[in-house]
């Protein structure tokens, strides 16, 4: 496995979630895959899951580990070709990822969206770069569209909770103060696509994400009737996506408050868990009573990412 950005990089979903459970019985097990190879983890913006667990996975393997924060540690660096550097940026990034590529042997990438031009976001503009031309594998940490490490680690968490052989798993958008990503609900969205559950996506109109992630997931818009029977509630905001009106691009369309997840709304779920990638902003997405409840999983799940990481890597260190 040379990339790991979207679902089908990881191949049968059955067959990786048996080696997540395999890593977790015996986390430092392969760490001759490991011996004497390095794992650099580039972040563009700030992390605390990501971070810890990705580093934690790579140390379990045996890897020597560098962490590069470029916004605190490193030259600014400029992104497009065919500009004068004459501001503020004093490195080309088609300079600095072939330098960085000859210290290690695998890159982590982490680079959110701007939410400005979707077209620049939605090209992976910055980590396509790292793949053509660090010469290295390289796998996301989270980028402008997508985040795997979250959603297999939220699909391993399913896996583990799961009450019956098909859940139903609902992806539900909820209000925020600032304008998020959709990396995140993009994933989400892709893997449990793949994934063996029954799947609902609800949200306001005008939040549609891109159906290069939802592929035919049914898409409802009374948070309601998709609460309805399902098993797992996965809370999560974005902006518009501008997939219909491209102007709106980013941009926080309503922060209606009744789409907040409160007991009222895991009520009209079959005794659902509640799930969220953290970190949660409490009284918006989430009430402190749903939050706490044992029915939450936000923990389990942030753990998991360990697992995830792990397993990820592992199989790029097999290809090496």
């Amino acid at each position: 496995m040379r990339t790991f950005f979207n679902v089908e990089d990881l191949g049968n979903l059955a067959q990786a979630l048996r080696e997540a459970r395999e890593v977790k019985n015996n986390r430092y097990g392969f760490q001759h895959l490991g011996k004497n190879k390095t794992l650099l983890m580039i972040f563009f913006n700030n992390s605390l899951r990501t971070r810890l667990s990705t580093q934690k996975a790579a140390m379990n393997l045996g890897m020597n580990v560098m962490v590069l924060d470029v916004n605190a540690g490193a030259w600014k660096l400029e992104t497009e070709r065919g500009v004068i550097m004459n501001g503020d940026k004093s490195e080309h990034l088609l300079e600095a990822i072939p330098v960085m590529g000859s210290y290690c042997d695998l890159i982590g990438i982490r680079s959110f969206a701007g939410l400005v031009n979707r077209e620049f976001d939605y090209a992976e503009t910055i980590v396509n770069q790292f793949v053509k031309h660090s010469g290295r594998p390289v796998f996301a940490m989270e980028t402008a569209t997508v985040h795997p490490l979250q959603a297999f680690a939220d699909l391993i968490t399913i896996d583990e909770y799961k009450p019956c052989r098909r859940p139903k798993v609902v992806l539900s958008w909820a209000p925020h103060c600032r304008a998020l990503p959709q990396a995140v609900p993009n994933s989400f969205a892709q893997w449990m696509g793949a994934a063996d559950v029954d799947f609902v996506i609800t949200h306001p109109e005008g939040y549609e994400l891109d159906p290069t992630f939802t592929g035919n997931a049914v898409i409802e818009y009374d948070q309601r009737k998709a609460f309805a029977g399902a098993h797992f509630v996965y809370a999560k905001n974005w902006s518009c996506p501008g997939v219909t009106h491209p102007a709106d691009y980013g941009k926080i369309l309503t922060e209606d408050a009744a789409w907040t997840i409160d007991s009222k709304h895991m009520n009209w779920t079959d005794n659902g868990y509640f799930m969220h990638c953290l970190p949660v902003r409490r009284g918006l997405i989430v009430t402190d009573d749903v939050i706490e409840s044992p029915r939450s999983l936000v923990i389990p799940e942030a753990a998991n990412r360990e697992i995830s990481a792990e397993v990820v890597i592992k199989r790029m260190l097999e290809t090496l």
